[in-house]
């Protein structure tokens, strides 16, 4: 089972919800490997999910599919930007660099990573956009100017522009026109360097683009883990609530999405006969799993 972290697994109170524990813990006794994918770093996802008592073997997902690593942090593969294509965005997407964020995995053996993790040139866009978000990442978080002086030392694995909607739109339709970049949900070509993902929440007037390396999704990442653990891909139950997680709901065998998702796309969902949970903050995904294993938790 892969699940989304934000919007899926975890309550709006930034809490796994004792039901959801307790679905967890029944799929691990079924057997069954709980894969968390989501578009956080590895460190900043395992600051919930410690908590949890997941298996250490079992793996996770990070950066929307850039690393994947066990929960005890061990490394199983980790895609980069080449270092000339991130120099090359940054000048191309130069109006938007006051939303800009590097990310560079420097994940240690005990999954903490280090300041230097996030970089941007630019605060009171990103503070006033998501504000709870840079408190939380202080301690990792660098200032850097000119940003790109922040690549002569390694090669990011993602970066992202955040934002109000209208905003983000201007910078994914300038992004989607370049033929080195591959659109939100379009196919990639043979001279592709960039994919982009969107994490859409329109209740917040916030956009979140996400500009990783070519091929790279919760998809990619979670087809070779299935390999690895000699699995098919229709064995695979997907659940997520938002547009980064559609190439994953694509890929598995079987797809739920959550009711707190965007409209469009629940529209999306019920035309391809997805099943809708219920939302995030009513136990969406111990039902998800409940109904899977055809059981019922009680709490």
């Amino acid at each position: 089972m892969a699940v989304d972290l934000d919007g899926t697994l975890l309550h709006s109170g930034g809490y796994v919800s004792g039901r959801n524990r307790a679905a967890l813990a029944l799929a691990h006794a079924a057997g069954i490997e709980v894969v968390v994918a989501t578009g956080r770093r590895h460190s900043f996802a395992l600051q919930v999910l410690r908590e949890l008592n997941l298996p250490p073997a079992h793996a996770l997902i990070s950066s929307n599919g850039t690393v994947i690593r066990t929960i005890g942090s061990d490394l199983l593969h980790r895609s980069h930007l080449p270092l000339e294509t991130a120099r090359w965005l940054i000048g191309h997407a130069d109006e938007f660099r006051s939303t800009l964020v590097l990310t560079f995995d420097t994940v240690g053996p005990d999954g903490h990573d280090t300041r230097g993790a996030l970089v941007c040139e630019h605060l009171d866009d990103l503070n006033a956009a998501i504000g709870r978000w840079m408190t939380s990442n202080r301690d990792y978080l660098a200032q850097v100017t000119p940003i790109e002086d922040a690549l002569n030392a390694a090669s990011p694995i993602q970066m992202m522009l955040c934002g109000p909607v209208a905003r983000m739109e201007a910078a994914e339709a300038l992004l989607s026109a370049h033929p080195r970049i591959a659109a939100v949900g379009a196919p990639e070509l043979l001279h592709t360097e960039v994919t982009l993902h969107r994490t859409a929440y329109p209740e917040r007037d916030l956009t979140i683009l996400d500009i990783l390396p070519a091929g790279c999704s919760k998809a990619s990442a979670l087809t070779r883990l299935a390999a690895l653990r000699g699995i098919e891909m229709s064995e695979v139950l997907a659940i997520g609530d938002n547009w980064n997680d559609v190439p994953m709901l694509e890929a598995a065998g079987a797809a739920v999405l959550m009711a707190n998702a965007p409209a469009d796309l629940l529209a999306l969902a019920q035309g391809r006969s997805w099943l809708i949970a219920p939302t995030h903050d009513n136990d969406g995904v111990a039902i998800a799993i409940e109904e899977a294993l055809a059981v019922e938790v009680r709490l």
